[in-house]
């Protein structure tokens, strides 16, 4: 049976299947998306401060790159080859917007517009960044499930142990 032909395309959704990565393609995709409307939303900000040759607030610094791990990590981890195990990433991912959120949100949640734009901007700013940051948590839990739960299979080369 080691020569014998291995069934690849199981119905378990840790096989790479296409039924199993429809779902995780469409997240990947929200999540590159919104991680680049956080970048345009917090480094036009940064833009307005140097050319004003004004110092850049860290704060706005944390955000855009947030945004950029997020958008070069949606991008990344959309290849199936890498999906099985990239919930862990996922979660670091999860906690960088999470203290994004906070940070933005204990600013801004409250705050009054009275017209302004740029705090309007903001306030809406803040519940990107919770979409991001519900995105990456369901994509976390989803990887985690596909990894402890649908991984049973065999070995590759002998096919004799199970995995």
């Amino acid at each position: 049976m080691a020569f014998g032909r291995r069934n690849y395309a199981s119905s378990t959704p840790s096989s790479g299947s296409l039924l199993s990565q429809i779902p995780l393609w469409v997240l990947r995709f929200l999540q590159f998306v919104f991680a680049i409307t956080v970048i345009g939303l917090y480094a036009q900000d940064l833009r307005k401060a140097h050319k004003e040759h004004k110092y850049t607030d860290s704060k706005w610094a944390y955000a855009t790159a947030v945004g950029t791990i997020g958008a070069a990590s949606a991008m990344a981890l959309a290849w199936p080859a890498l999906s099985l195990f990239a919930w862990g990433w996922d979660l670091v991912v999860f906690i960088l917007f999470t203290a994004l959120f906070g940070l933005f949100g204990k600013m801004y949640i409250h705050e009054n517009p009275e017209g302004d734009s740029g705090v309007k901007r903001m306030k809406n700013a803040v519940w990107i960044d919770l979409i991001n940051m519900l995105l990456w948590f369901v994509t976390a839990i989803y990887g985690m499930i596909r990894f402890f739960f649908f991984r049973g299979g065999r070995s590759l080369h002998t096919g004799r142990a199970t995995v």
